[in-house]
């Protein structure tokens, strides 16, 4: 039987997660979230003391790296770790390594009927034949107030203005990068999120029982 695969691209802080965790329990689908193996290889990376910006060293040590760990958690959630992994994911190396990685685990899960996969590139490089496409939109705003909020409630120090900040310069970066640059996947839906999640989610939930 041929897998179901959703995708949901978008930029950052824009609800992808949240959103894939619902569609992933409502459809009985495994959620795979990019942005955590981003952080887990940038965790590593931080933790082994490598420079973001010594690309030759970062290409040496992914070569000996055998797994990345799937699983959450607040140690790779912290601003430093964000913006470490913002960084390294404009290398070319950096994004095959992980494009394989989920290739490898949709591939090698035969029992699983279906994934829900969510990131910055999924619907338009990662998985192009997606069975259904999700482009999530939200204002720079609304965004970098829900992650000043999520900061805080994890117990991290952390500034409005410097949020937004960094979230308009992410969006520049992930929209200017020569690979696998942030765009609107061929295909795909464009869901806006700036509203409530029960409203976001009512729009999506038609879309999945339209498409599917």
């Amino acid at each position: 039987m041929k897998k179901i695969i959703i995708t949901i691209d978008g930029p950052a802080a824009s609800g992808k997660e949240k959103i894939s965790k619902y569609i992933s329990k409502k459809y009985k689908l495994k959620h795979l979230d990019s942005g955590i193996l981003y952080r887990q290889l940038a965790f590593y990376f931080f933790t082994n003391k490598i420079d973001s910006d010594d690309v030759n060293q970062i290409k040496k040590k992914i070569l000996k790296i055998n797994q990345i760990s799937f699983r959450n958690s607040k140690k790779i959630r912290t601003q430093e770790i964000s913006r470490f992994a913002s960084k390294i994911a404009t290398y070319d190396t950096v994004r095959y390594f992980i494009n394989k990685l989920q290739h490898d685990f949709v591939n090698k899960n035969k029992k699983i009927r279906g994934f829900v996969v969510d990131g910055r590139d999924i619907g338009s490089v990662v998985f192009k034949n997606a069975n259904l496409k999700l482009y999530i939109e939200v204002n720079s705003e609304i965004r970098a107030k829900r992650r000043y909020k999520q900061l805080i409630d994890s117990g991290e120090k952390s500034i409005y203005p410097k949020i937004l900040k960094e979230i308009k310069l992410r969006d520049k970066q992930d929209k200017l990068r020569k690979h696998s640059p942030l765009i609107v996947p061929k295909g795909a839906f464009v869901i806006s999120n700036n509203g409530t999640f029960k409203e976001t989610i009512e729009e999506i939930t038609k879309l999945v029982e339209k498409n599917l």
